[in-house]
This record gives C-alpha cells, structure tokens and sequence, in this order.
C-alpha cells in the first residue's frame, strides 16, 4: 500500500513560513494545476479555438529544511514539481459541526523555473583560460 502524490504546477502565493511552538518550521503554498476539459472524449475548445482547462488548486507543506529552501527560493507563478503524499485532517468547530481538510506533504520539491527576480540577472561570467598551463 502506498500514498504517493506527484505534481507539477504554478505556485499560485508566495509561500508563508512559520515555527510550532516546539521549534519545527511548517511552509505552505498553494499549487495550481491544469488540465483540459473533456466532454466525451474530445477536448473542449472556446470560440477562439483554445482549449478549455479545468485548474486545481492544492495546498502544499513543506517541513524544516524543505520548507526553509521552498521559502527562501520559490515565489508566486513559478513551476515546480511536488513528490509527496496526501494527508487529511478531520476537526470540530465551534459550532459543532465536523470539518475536514486535505493537504499534499512535500517530500521533495523540484524547481522546474526560476523566481522572475533571477530571470533577468546575467550570469558570472568565469574566465577559465587563466587554468589552462600552456
């Protein structure tokens, strides 16, 4: 038995990062993923001849290290791939009244673009000829 989540999509908010009282560091972000929409096997098309796509939207956390690099290097409208699994919460609010949640924990997070602040910075540029001994 096995509870494996892959996903690849667009950071959809800047990650928020914060500490547990007992010191362990949790970030969460929501990932957008899309697909076409489908009706009866054929993809749908909008007047203009673009495919119509149908968008999930999935709350990702992240733990300690993971969730430190996601912060410090990931923003809004990035790709990134999230292998990890799914995990659901039941409470009982105030109310009374059974809640329940769901959530993808993070096990590994590819960068898949760069944040658009490191888009437009030119590389170092290294000049190795100084290395070669003739």
């Amino acid at each position: 038995m096995q509870n494996i989540v892959i996903l690849a999509g667009n950071i959809g908010q800047a990650p928020e990062i914060r500490t547990t009282q007992g010191g362990t560091k949790i970030t969460n972000f929501s990932l957008a993923t899309s697909r076409p929409r489908l009706s009866e096997g054929r993809v749908l098309r909008d007047e203009n001849g673009y495919r119509i796509m149908d968008t999930e939207w999935h709350r990702i956390t992240c733990f300690n290290g993971l969730g430190k690099t996601v912060a410090e290097h990931c923003e809004k409208g990035m790709k990134v791939l999230v292998h990890g699994r799914i995990h659901y919460t039941k409470w009982t609010d105030s109310a009374g009244t059974d809640r329940y949640g769901c959530e993808i924990i993070a096990e590994k997070v590819d960068f898949l673009s760069r944040p658009k602040s490191a888009e437009n910075e030119n590389p170092e540029l290294v000049d190795r000829d100084d290395d070669i001994p003739f």
